[in-house]
Formats: C-alpha cells, sequence, structure tokens
C-alpha cells in the first residue's frame, strides 16, 4: 500500500526529512510541489524520520507539500528495447523516444555469489595494442582508467566501445559536459556501435542524485543481459564525479566526514558496483572499464587510492597515451598464453628495450655522449610510441605483434633483443618469410 504524508519535518538543499513509519533505506517516493511532482529517494533512516534526496532539488518544496511512498527502491525498465537506447540517470528517455515501462526490474541488488563464478579466462580484443598486447583485457575483469582532467579518456572509451569484441555496450557517463554527451553520442551514432549500446547518461547539469543511480543502472541491466548469454562490458566515466556525488550529499546530511571531506563508506560504495563483475557458469560475463580521474595527478586521492584496492590492476592515461610502467592487469597472463605463442615473449621483451630507451632519453637530455646502442635504442623508442603506443593505432593483436618484430628487426639484430633463439626462427623479419 502507498503512503501519503502532508506534512515535510524539514528541508536541507535537496534533502527534505520526513516522519513516516514502514519505509525501506532506497525506497521511492514521489514529492508534489507547486513545481510538480518529482522523484526522491530515501538516503537515510533515524527511527521514523526518513530523509529523501529529491532528483530535480529543493527549489519550490514547502513543508505542506505531499510526499507519496511507492513502496519500491528505483527500477528500470528490461528488454532488447532498451538497445540502442539513451536514458537519463532516473531511467527515463534522454534521445525523445518511447519510456519503457515492461519487464522492471530493482537496481543496486547484492553482488553475485563467488561460488557462480568461474575464472577469467577470455581476452576481450579492443584493436589498441596498448591494451591487446601490453595489458590485455579479459572478460570479467573490473579495472579503473586512472588519468587526470584534460586527458582523452573519453575518446578512449568510445574507441573501445566501438571497437571491443563483445554482444553489447552499456555506457554510464556520471558528470558529464554537455560536448562530452554529445560526443559519445555522435562517435557512436556514426560509427554504427549504437545498435547495440545502452547509454545512461548524467550530465552537470542534472540532479546530483541521478549521478549516483547511473552505475546501479547499468550493472542491473548488464546483469540481465549477461544471464541471458551476453558478453556485456560497461563503460563508466567518471567514478570521480559518482563519488563526489556522494560527498555532496553526505555533507547535506551533516555526517562526519573521513578523509578529504569523503563519506567513511567510500571504499565500500565503490566495492559493491565493481564487484558486479562477473563471469557466469553457463551464461555470459560482465565486464567492468572504469575511468577514474585523480585530481592534481595525486594516486594517493581517496578516490583512486580505495579503487586500487578493490580493482585488479589499472590503466594509466597521461600524455595521451596508455603509459606501459604503471598500468598494470593483473590477468592478463590468464589470457595471453593462449594468443599467439610469442605474445609473452615479444611483450616482455619491447617493454624491457623501452625502459632502456627511457634511460638514454635522460641521458641525451643531460648531454651525455650517445653510443651507437643509445642510439638504437632511441630509434626504436620513437617507432614503439609512434606505431604502437599511439592510440589512433587500430590494428588486431595478430597485426600488432608483426608490426612489434618489425620494429625490432628495423632497430635491433636479433641477438640484442633477447629473446628466444626459437621465436626469432620463426617471427624474426626476414627469417619469417624464410619459414
Amino acid at each position: 500500500m502507498r503512503k501519503i504524508y502532508s506534512k515535510i519535518d524539514s528541508i536541507a538543499g535537496n534533502v527534505i526529512t520526513v516522519s513516516a513509519d514502514g519505509i525501506k533505506y532506497g525506497d521511492l517516493a514521489v514529492v508534489s510541489s507547486t513545481y510538480g511532482d518529482s522523484l526522491a529517494n530515501v538516503i537515510r533512516l533515524d527511527g521514523e524520520k526518513v530523509a529523501l534526496q529529491v532528483f530535480s532539488g529543493g527549489r519550490g518544496i514547502s513543508t505542506g507539500d505531499e510526499v507519496r511512498f511507492l513502496g519500491h527502491p528505483m527500477e528500470v525498465s528490461f528488454s532488447d528495447n532498451l538497445l540502442g537506447r539513451i536514458f537519463t540517470g532516473s531511467g527515463k528517455p534522454r534521445d525523445k523516444g518511447p519510456t519503457l515501462e515492461e519487464n522492471m526490474i530493482e537496481i543496486g541488488g547484492p553482488s553475485v555469489n563467488p561460488a557462480m563464478r568461474i575464472i577469467p579466462r577470455n581476452m576481450i580484443r579492443t584493436g589498441i595494442p596498448m591494451i591487446d598486447v601490453f595489458n590485455s583485457l579479459v572478460e570479467s575483469q573490473k579495472l579503473p582508467i586512472f588519468s587526470v582532467s584534460g586527458e582523452p579518456y573519453n575518446e578512449l572509451l568510445a574507441r573501445i566501445a566501438m571497437q571491443a569484441e563483445v554482444d553489447m555496450i552499456i555506457l554510464g557517463g556520471m558528470g558529464l559536459k554537455y560536448d562530452d554527451y554529445l560526443y559519445f553520442k555522435e562517435t557512436l551514432e556514426n560509427g554504427g556501435a549504437m545498435s547495440r549500446t545502452i547509454f545512461f547518461v548524467h550530465t552537470a547539469a542534472d540532479p546530483i542524485v541521478e549521478c549516483l543511480l547511473v552505475p546501479d543502472l547499468s550493472l542491473a541491466v548488464a546483469e540481465k543481459f549477461a544471464l541471458q548469454g551476453k558478453k556485456v562490458l560497461v563503460l563508466l566515466t567518471d567514478m570521480t564525479n559518482f563519488s563526489d556525488a556522494m560527498k555532496e550529499i553526505a555533507i547535506t546530511m551533516e555526517q562526519v566526514p573521513s578523509n578529504r571531506g569523503y563519506p567513511g563508506d567510500l571504499y565500500s560504495q565503490l566495492a559493491s558496483r565493481y564487484e558486479k563483475a562477473v563471469d557466469f557458469e553457463g551464461a555470459g560475463s560482465i565486464t567492468i572499464l572504469a575511468v577514474t580521474t585523480m585530481p592534481g595527478d595525486d594516486v594517493t586521492h581517496p578516490v583512486p587510492d580505495n579503487t586500487g584496492y578493490i580493482t585488479e590492476g589499472q590503466y594509466y592515461l597521461r600524455n595521451g597515451r596508455i603509459e606501459p610502467f604503471g598500468s598494470l592487469s593483473r590477468l592478463k597472463q590468464m589470457v595471453n598464453k593462449d594468443t599467439r605463442e610469442d605474445h609473452r615473449a615479444l611483450m616482455d621483451g619491447m617493454i624491457k628495450l623501452y625502459a632502456s630507451y627511457k634511460e638514454s632519453l635522460e641521458k641525451m637530455s643531460m648531454g651525455f655522449r650517445m653510443s651507437d646502442w643509445d642510439e638504437k635504442l632511441l630509434k626504436y623508442g620513437e617507432r614503439f610510441e609512434a606505431e604502437m603506443m599511439d592510440l589512433s593505432v587500430n590494428i588486431p593483436l595478430e597485426k600488432a605483434l608483426d608490426k612489434g618484430w618489425e620494429i625490432l628487426g628495423e632497430s635491433f639484430t636479433s641477438e640484442e633483443t633477447g629473446l628466444r633463439t626459437d621465436l626469432i626462427n620463426k617471427f624474426w623479419p626476414g627469417k619469417k618469410e624464410e619459414n
């Protein structure tokens, strides 16, 4: 039974407090004011005092307005009709398409029982050499992309959405600038990837509570599709905006702040989302790739710091490139043993030589005399950055491995690479043609 209350005890910003009984955490309510009806979400229970976050804000709400509790938490429609659609953070259409109210499912449910999970074993190809070759993305993995404002992380996510070899993409945008929203929309539509994509978007101008709902909406829908056998890749940007939204609400609620003002349950709030990544036995999977911007490029900031304890590695996006040092996909060893026999050895060898190139660069910048070996390293490093690290490079894994051998062959002799003789005999340029 829906409960209706006509007295609001207090109004603090976007948060209202009502005296009510039989209400559950996370329940939805409708607040009727002179500006119309707005959804509100129960965010705190203290005896009979119920605090609600009003989606459209507290403007125009008075203490005599009506609050009608719906008796259920936030729900979202689930069906194939979601594909190709764009929704707000409250699940309403943003693309002027029809409202979907069929097969409603609750969001924010528990993570999958570990006993129902299987060991990650399949690679997700993206066409990006710095991912496919050096830090392979693994099905059911949860990985953040650590970056700073101004880096092309949204462009990287859009490319992955276009090229990743998965059944469907769910894109969740939090605190997006309107230009970024339009960029995602136009890129996916023009590239023909929108037909397999569901886009939940919260822009910086939208109600802050919708920012908190975007990951839950995305992951609830992803789980249902995964149970139907789909390989789902969830792309989220930006989890720092999500955390800042939690911080803002916590301040409004006068909660005791933790590190740098963030709420004390920041870790568990992030973990409850990331732990939705799963590979189901006999069904599909959910893989999560989420941007986390680091204010001041500070990895000890509470959001990236907590994220690092939850996830299975990270990608560092700096200077428009995925950095080979610091970036780590902890599960890559689960899949790159099965791609091509030279994958692991080439990956290790090229990164080792690139590290030597960075040392030679430092020597040159300090005015030291450069040896012939240094000159070879400089030639190699420049080609490696231009033909492997640049995010505009778009080639399949096998061609990327061949390109790696080509770069090595034009920069060094086979003995200088330190690679195994059997691999050199099979893959070294020139010898490969002989075989």
